[in-house]
C-alpha cells in the first residue's frame, strides 16, 4: 500500500491512494492548473500567472475543493475537466461547480463528512473564514491518511481530536497584510498540528510553485518563515518537504516512521 502525492503548484494537489493489483484512488485537490488567477475589483489588484503550468492530470476519481475562492475552485481550470467527475466541496465551492454543470456534487459543511469513491472517508473540519468559513479536511483511506487546509487554520480539539496521520498538507508561512493581519498562518500552527497528528511528513503548500503574482495586493503581502526555518523545528520521526511541482513523492506511513 502506499499513499503519493504532486504537488501542481499554490494549492494543489493530485493524491493518489495505491494498493497492488488494484486501481489507484486518484483525488485532485484545489487545482488552478490553466490561465491566469484574478480577484475582484480588476487586474490591477491582483493578477496571478503560472510560469510553468502542470498538465491537468487524467483519470481523476474525486475533485475536492476546500473553498469557493478562485485560487481553490479555479473556474478556468474546472471547465476543463469532464463534467462527470464526482466533486465535493465546501458549499461556497459546491455551487462554484454547479454552476459550471458537474452532476455529482457533495457540499460539506465543517463537521460533516461523507464517503466517496469506494471507501475514502471525508470530514471537513472548519477552515480558513474568508469571509465565511471555509473547510479543511481529513482523510482516510484504508491506504493512507492526511489532513489538509490552506490558510493555517486547525480546528479545536473537541472538533478534531489528536490521532496519528500519515500527513498533513499545510503552508509553513504566514502571509498578511498591513493593518488585516495574518491571513494564512502556516507558520503559527505548524507546532499544533504536529502535536495534536505527529505525522510522518509535512507537505508545505499555499506558497509555492512556478507562479508570478502582480497588483497593488502583492506589493503590500508581507511573509514570516521559511521553508527550511519550519524544517529545523521538527520532531524525530516527522519530514518536511518542500515540494517541486510535478515530482511524484511516495509518503512515508506514519506506523513505518514511528518504528
Amino acid at each position: 500500500m502506499a499513499l503519493h502525492a504532486t504537488y501542481l503548484g499554490a494549492n494543489g494537489w493530485l493524491l493518489e491512494f495505491e494498493a497492488p493489483g488494484a486501481a489507484p484512488l486518484r483525488v485532485l485537490l484545489d487545482p488552478w492548473l490553466v490561465g491566469e488567477l484574478r480577484f475582484l475589483p480588476g487586474d490591477w489588484f491582483f493578477t496571478g500567472r503560472q510560469t510553468r503550468p502542470q498538465p491537468i492530470p487524467e483519470q481523476i476519481d474525486l475533485l475536492l475543493l476546500t473553498q469557493g475562492l478562485p485560487d481553490h475552485a479555479h473556474p478556468p481550470t474546472l471547465e476543463q475537466l469532464p463534467r462527470s467527475i464526482p466533486v465535493v466541496g465546501s458549499p461556497s465551492a459546491a455551487k462554484v461547480v454547479g454552476q459550471l454543470g458537474f452532476s455529482q456534487v457533495t457540499a460539506l459543511a465543517p463537521g460533516e463528512r461523507c464517503t466517496a469513491a469506494g471507501d475514502l472517508v471525508i470530514e471537513a473540519t472548519p477552515g480558513a473564514p474568508v469571509p465565511q468559513v471555509e473547510n479543511g479536511y481529513l482523510l482516510r483511506h484504508p491506504r493512507g491518511s492526511l489532513y489538509a487546509e490552506p490558510h493555517g487554520y486547525l480546528a479545536n480539539a473537541a472538533q478534531l481530536p489528536a490521532q496519528r496521520l500519515d500527513a498533513v498538507i499545510t503552508p509553513v508561512v504566514d502571509l498578511g497584510l498591513p493593518v488585516a493581519g495574518a491571513f494564512v498562518r502556516g507558520r503559527s500552527v505548524l507546532p499544533e498540528l504536529l502535536e495534536r497528528f505527529q505525522p510522518a511528513t509535512v507537505l508545505a503548500s499555499t506558497a509555492g510553485g512556478d507562479i508570478s503574482f502582480e497588483g497593488l495586493l502583492n506589493r503590500l503581502l508581507w511573509q514570516k518563515g521559511t521553508p527550511d526555518e519550519a524544517a529545523q523545528g521538527l520532531p524525530a520521526g516527522t519530514a518536511l518537504i518542500d515540494p517541486v511541482p510535478g515530482e511524484r513523492l511516495t509518503l512515508k506511513m506514519a506506523a513505518a516512521a514511528a518504528a
